[in-house]
């Protein structure tokens, strides 16, 4: 296979003893680290009313990204359209563009990204949803490329556009509009061959990529040995347990999570629901990025790790970027131990 290109999808977790604060700060060491690590590029995704996540502000987040970095490809994975104005987002895409030429992504998502209140909110009532998806989106492509838009910025300063999705649904309309497409593996991993399928079979070309031009966001726990690894993992674990049954818990410490009781049923459950996270030491993580890499012909992987410390998700990155022979990427930045 060629080479694969790595990535880094970031929701600025808020775990257990943390605030949003630490937790925005994470993400800008993050992708400072990730730029170092050879990573190609770092999105931030948007989230509303969920008290683990301070992803809620995408274009404002990708601003201090871009900032703070100067080389590694910052982006929103992405931006809930149907919250949004599409001149509104134009403009914020258009400026940052702008600002960091030839860096910045824009990726659009079809869902809410939490509860329809909280959606109402953000949208504001005066702005009803009533306006269809693709409209928007074609709305929304129509400010950077008519000059007849008064979204200023976003005249000349076109981020490309990729189209979001976990189902059919979003690859039916990526292909036919020529856009990049972004499959949440990590969310619906029983979809993904069906979905890039239909991208392929309806992809036409456009200015915008001349082929089809898909990737996967894939959840990822790399650690030094298998066994820690696993203790990694336990935490998400146990909020999957919670949520299940209706709780809502911040991501807690994997001490926590170890010395939790769990029924065989339970077990079950988890296993299940885990049977697709990719969680081990560096070579058992990197040969299965490579086969699924194969399986789905995917031009990049785009890695989330949901682990309780940030030492613990800086180490994660970093092991797979160093894992050798490597398949995946050939951009792994030298000297990673000198200062930050």
């Amino acid at each position: 296979m060629g080479a694969v290109r790595l990535s880094v999808l970031d929701t600025s977790p808020i775990v257990s003893g943390s605030t949003a604060r630490e937790a925005l700060g994470n993400s800008v060491d993050l992708a400072r680290w990730a730029e170092r690590l050879g990573y190609h590029r770092y999105w931030v995704a948007e989230h509303h009313g969920m008290p683990g996540v301070a992803s809620a502000a995408p274009a404002v987040l990708v601003g201090r990204l871009a900032a703070a970095t100067s080389r590694i490809r910052v982006g929103a994975g992405g931006v809930l359209l149907r919250n949004h104005t599409p001149i509104v987002v134009a403009e914020q895409f258009g400026t940052l563009e702008a600002l960091h030429p030839g860096r910045i992504d824009l990726g659009i998502g079809r869902s809410i990204g939490g509860r329809a209140q909280t959606a109402d909110l953000v949208r504001g009532r005066s702005e009803p949803a009533s306006a269809s998806f693709p409209e928007r989106l074609d709305e929304l492509l129509g400010h950077f490329t008519q000059h007849t838009s008064r979204a200023i910025p976003a005249e000349g300063n076109a981020p490309p556009v990729w189209l979001l999705g976990s189902s059919e649904a979003s690859a039916r309309l990526a292909g036919p509009l020529g856009l990049p497409y972004a499959f949440a593996h990590h969310l619906n991993p029983d979809a993904t061959a069906a979905a890039l399928r239909s991208y392929r079979e309806t992809f036409r070309p456009s200015r915008v990529a001349c082929e089809p031009t898909a990737l996967l966001s894939v959840s990822v726990i790399a650690a030094d040995t298998e066994e820690h690894a696993e203790w990694l993992a336990g935490p998400s674990k146990l909020k999957f347990l919670a949520r299940r049954s209706g709780r809502s818990i911040l991501l807690p410490p994997p001490e926590q999570a170890a010395a939790y009781p769990y029924t065989d049923q339970e077990r079950a459950a988890i296993d299940a629901q885990f049977a697709t996270v990719l969680v081990g030491s560096p070579d058992t993580v990197r040969d299965r990025l490579r086969a699924l890499a194969e399986d789905t012909g995917v031009d990049e992987l785009m890695l989330t790790t949901r682990v309780h410390d940030h030492s613990d998700r800086r180490r994660s990155y970093q092991l797979i970027a160093e894992a050798r022979p490597h398949p995946l990427t050939s951009t792994i930045v030298e000297d990673l131990a000198s200062p930050s």
